[in-house]
C-alpha cells in the first residue's frame, strides 16, 4: 500500500481546539418552551491589523478558558439556542419521526461486509439488528469456527459518543491493535488485544492520532502522538510490554504546519515515514524489521511539491506533482532515491490520483473528464494499459480492500446516484467482473423509477462547471423544488454516489444536485488550485452560478432551491446567503467554518499554521487579510433579508470550534431584517461529525430534511 499524507481536514473544514471542551454532555431542557429566539449580548471588542479595524461584539462567545468551556454566559446562550431549536421544530416532530423511520427502513439492520482474505484468515464485519456499531469477525482459511475479535457496541457501552479509529492486525495474526475516541475530540486511546486469549495487554497509548503500524516481527507498533495543539509531529515506536515512557521517537517534525504519518510498503518490508502539509511532502524509508535503523530520505522537501511512495523489489515508485499539476508516476533506486525517472507522464486530460503495487501488476487510479478511472498496468510493458469499464455515464468507482500483495482478483467498489453501493471482484486474467454484493434496501428500491443526469453550467468567468443530478422519472415537468449540495475545498471531489437518505427528498418531488465546483479536484488538480487562496471566490461564484443555471435550464426556480454544506462547505453556505439571500428557499450549514478571518489570525489554535497554505496568512499579508475579509461570512453579515436557515455545531468539535457558528448566528439574529426561521443546534457531547452511531446520526439527517421540506411547504398535512 502507498502511504499518502492527507490534509487533516481534507473532508472537513479547518480549525480545531487543543482538546475536548470539558462541560456537560446533557442536552438542554426547558420547562417552558421559549416564545422568542435568544439574543446574545453585544460586548465591545475590536482589533486592528494592517491599518484595518474590525469590530467583533460577539468575541466573548469564545470561552477564554478554552478548551475548558465553563463560562456560564457562553453555556447559557448555547443552551438557549438549543431550546429555541426544540421549540421551533416541535411542530415538525411527526415529520422528523416519519423521515427517520423511512430512512431507517432503508438500512439492512443485520448487514455485513463481504469477507476478504488476509494471510491465514478471512475477515469481515457486521451489524446486528438494532445495534449502533459493528462487530468484527474472522475465521481461519484452513477452516474453523468464526471468531469475534472486536465488538464496538461493547466498547461504546455507557458512552454518549464512540468512534473506532485505527485497527491493525499483526502480521502473524495474533494481536489486534485498535484505537477509540469516546468524546468526539479526535484524541484516541490505543489498546492491544491478544486474539488467542481474548485478553487486553497492559499496553495503553493515549492521546494519539493516525494509524497503528506493526513492525519488528510484530514486537512493536509505530504510532503518532498528538501534541497539546492537536498536531502529529512524531512517528514513535512502542515495543510491546515496555513502558510508554521508553518509547523511541523515529522521526520528529520541526515545522509546526506539517503532520507525520507512517505505514508499510506493499511487500511490508519497508516502513514509510511521511510528513507534509497541504502542498508539500517529504518521505523517509526504514527497514520494517529494524525500525530504529538508518533512514533513507527519498527527496528533501520543496515547497509546492507533493509526493508519496511505495517500494517493490528494491525499486521506489513515486507519485508526484513535481513537473505536472496532474501528477506523474516515476521510479527510482534505493541507492539514488532522489533521481526520478518518469514511468507515466503527467497529462492535462488524465488526473493521476494514486497507485497500488501488487506482485504481478500495478494499478493506477485517477479521473478522466471528472469520472473515476481504474487501470491495470504491466511491469514489463509500460504501454500495456487495461482500463476497467463501467456502464453508467456518471458514477463513483475505486479499489476496495485489497490487503494481499499476491492477488489474481481485485476487490472494487462501485456506485452511482441511482445504483446502490456495489462490491465486485475483478478477475485480472479474464477481465470479468463478479458481483459479490449490492447494498440491500429492505423497504424496497426500484432504480428504474429514477434517473441521473450530468450537465454543465457556464460560470460567470466562462468556466464549465459539471453538476450531477438525481430525480424521479415521474417528477412533474417544469421547475420544481431542488436541493443543491457542494463542498469545494482541500481538493476533495464529492463523488456522484448513492444515498438512501436523499431518497426521502427525491421521493417527495425534489431533485438532488451535486455541484462539482472549483476548490475540489473533480476535474483535476488545477480545478482545486483555482478555488484556494486568492482564487477562493471562484468556489462561491461557481455555486451561485450553478444554482442560477439550473433555474435557467428549467430544473427549479428562485426560492424553490435549497442548499447545504458542512465544514468548509458550511463556509460556502455562509457566503452565498450573504451574496444572494433571495435565491434560496432554505439553507443548512453544518459545523460551518464561518469566522474565517479571526481563526486564521489565531496562532494559538492548533491547526492555524497548517491552514495558511489553503486560505492565506492574514497575519503577515495585508492582501490576504483584505481578501479573506471580503468573503469571511461572519464579518460580512449585513442588515438584509436572509433565507430560512438551520445551523449545527458540536461543543467538542476539534476542527470547527463551537464559537464560529455561535457568533455567526448571534450576528445574524442582530442584523437580519426578515422573519424567516433561524435555528442553531449544538451537540453538547459530540464533535465535528455530529452524533455517532448509525441510527443517532440518521436522526439528525431526518431533522435536516424535515427543516427543508417544512420551509418549502412540502410537509404533508
Amino acid at each position: 500500500m502507498t502511504l499518502r499524507i492527507t490534509p487533516l481536514f481534507a473532508l472537513a473544514a479547518v480549525m480545531a481546539a487543543p482538546a475536548l471542551a470539558q462541560t456537560t454532555t446533557e442536552e438542554p431542557t426547558s420547562v417552558t418552551a421559549p416564545t422568542s429566539p435568544p439574543k446574545a449580548e453585544k460586548r465591545a471588542y475590536s482589533y486592528t491589523r494592517h491599518g484595518i479595524t474590525i469590530e467583533d461584539p460577539y468575541f466573548w462567545l469564545k470561552d477564554q478558558s478554552y478548551p475548558t468551556v465553563d463560562d456560564a454566559d457562553v453555556l447559557d446562550y448555547v443552551k438557549a439556542e438549543n431550546a429555541w431549536f426544540e421549540a421551533q421544530m416541535a411542530g415538525q416532530k411527526p415529520l422528523v419521526e416519519a423521515l427517520y423511520e423511512e430512512m431507517k427502513g432503508r438500512i439492512k439492520e443485520d448487514d455485513s461486509t463481504v469477507p476478504q482474505k488476509d494471510g491465514d484468515y478471512i475477515y469481515w464485519s457486521k451489524f446486528d439488528e438494532g445495534q449502533e456499531y459493528r462487530k468484527h469477525y474472522r475465521r481461519p482459511v484452513a477452516g474453523g469456527p468464526d471468531q469475534l475479535i472486536l465488538d464496538e457496541n461493547e466498547l461504546a457501552e455507557g458512552q454518549e459518543y464512540f468512534r473506532l479509529g485505527a485497527a491493525s492486525i499483526s502480521q502473524n495474526g495474533r494481536y489486534l491493535a485498535y484505537s477509540t475516541d469516546t468524546n468526539g475530540s479526535e484524541r484516541y486511546t490505543a489498546r492491544i488485544k491478544d486474539l488467542e486469549t481474548g485478553e487486553l495487554l497492559a499496553d495503553e497509548l493515549t492521546n494519539l492520532r493516525g494509524g497503528l503500524t506493526w513492525v519488528a516481527g510484530d514486537t512493536a507498533l509505530v504510532y503518532g502522538p498528538s501534541t497539546e495543539e492537536w498536531r502529529t509531529l512524531e512517528a514513535r515506536l512502542h515495543v510491546i510490554g515496555t513502558p510508554v515512557e521508553s518509547d523511541v521517537t523515529l522521526y520528529k517534525e520541526e515545522d509546526q504546519s506539517f503532520n507525520v504519518g507512517a505505514g508499510l510498503t506493499a511487500q511490508e518490508d519497508w516502513l514509510v515515514i511521511a510528513t507534509g502539509d497541504n502542498e508539500t511532502s517529504e518521505v523517509r524509508l526504514v527497514r520494517a524489521d529494524t525500525p530504529t535503523g538508518p533512514q533513507i530520505l527519498v527527496k528533501p522537501r520543496r515547497k509546492g511539491v507533493e509526493y508519496d511512495v511505495d517500494v517493490r523489489d528494491g525499486t521506489i515508485y513515486v507519485h508526484t506533482n513535481d513537473d505536472h499539476v496532474n501528477f506523474r508516476l516515476a521510479t527510482a533506486s534505493l541507492d539514488a532515491p532522489g533521481e526520478w525517472t518518469t514511468l507515466i507522464a503527467g497529462s492535462d486530460a488524465f488526473y493521476l490520483t494514486g497507485f497500488d503495487l501488487f506482485r504481478d501488476f500495478y494499478v493506477t487510479e485517477g479521473r478522466l473528464d471528472g469520472l473515476d478511472q481504474i487501470q491495470l498496468r504491466s511491469y514489463a510493458d509500460a504501454a500495456k494499459v487495461t482500463p476497467i469499464a463501467f456502464p453508467e455515464a456518471s458514477y463513483s468507482a475505486g479499489l476496495g480492500n485489497n490487503p494481499e500483495y499476491a492477488v489474481t482478483k481485485l476487490r472494487l467498489g462501485y456506485e452511482s446516484m441511482v445504483t446502490p453501493d456495489t462490491v465486485y471482484d475483478y478477475d485480472v486474467e479474464s477481465g470479468a467482473l463478479e458481483l459479490l454484493k449490492q447494498q440491500e434496501i429492505p423497504s424496497g428500491y426500484d432504480p428504474s423509477l429514477y434517473r441521473t443526469e450530468r450537465v454543465t453550467i457556464t460560470a460567470r468567468d466562462g468556466t464549465q462547471v459539471p453538476v450531477s443530478i438525481l430525480m424521479r422519472k415521474d417528477r412533474p415537468a417544469g421547475a420544481g423544488p431542488l436541493h443543491l449540495y457542494a463542498y469545494g475545498a482541500y481538493g476533495y471531489a464529492v463523488p456522484p454516489g448513492f444515498s438512501t437518505s436523499r431518497l426521502s427528498l427525491v421521493d417527495r418531488g425534489m431533485a438532488y444536485a451535486i455541484a462539482h465546483i472549483r476548490g475540489g479536484d473533480d476535474l483535476g488538480r488545477r480545478w482545486y488550485l483555482q478555488g484556494k487562496l486568492n482564487e477562493r471566490w471562484n468556489t462561491f461564484n461557481d455555486f451561485v452560478d450553478v444554482a442560477k443555471g439550473l433555474i435557467d435550464k428549467g430544473y427549479t426556480e428562485k426560492g424553490r432551491i435549497t442548499a447545504s454544506g458542512g465544514s468548509a462547505g458550511g463556509e460556502l453556505m455562509g457566503v452565498i446567503v450573504n451574496t444572494d439571500p433571495g435565491l434560496w428557499g432554505a439553507v443548512v450549514a453544518h459545523v460551518p467554518f464561518v469566522d474565517v478571518l479571526n481563526t486564521m489570525q489565531d496562532e494559538s489554535l492548533p491547526l492555524t499554521p497548517g491552514e495558511w497554505q489553503e486560505w492565506g496568512n492574514p497575519i503577515t499579508s495585508k492582501q490576504s487579510f483584505a481578501y479573506m475579509l471580503s468573503y469571511s461570512p461572519y464579518d460580512q453579515v449585513v442588515a438584509q433579508d436572509y433565507p430560512p436557515m438551520l445551523v449545527t455545531a458540536g461543543l467538542n468539535d476539534p476542527r470547527v470550534t463551537y464559537w464560529e457558528p455561535a457568533k455567526w448566528v448571534a450576528k445574524l439574529r442582530e442584523l437580519k431584517t426578515d422573519d424567516n426561521v433561524l435555528l442553531m443546534k449544538t451537540n453538547m457531547g459530540a464533535g465535528h461529525g455530529g452524533k455517532s452511531g448509525r441510527f443517532a446520526s440518521l436522526y439528525e439527517t431526518a431533522e435536516e430534511y424535515a427543516f427543508i421540506l417544512w420551509q418549502l411547504g412540502l410537509v404533508e398535512e
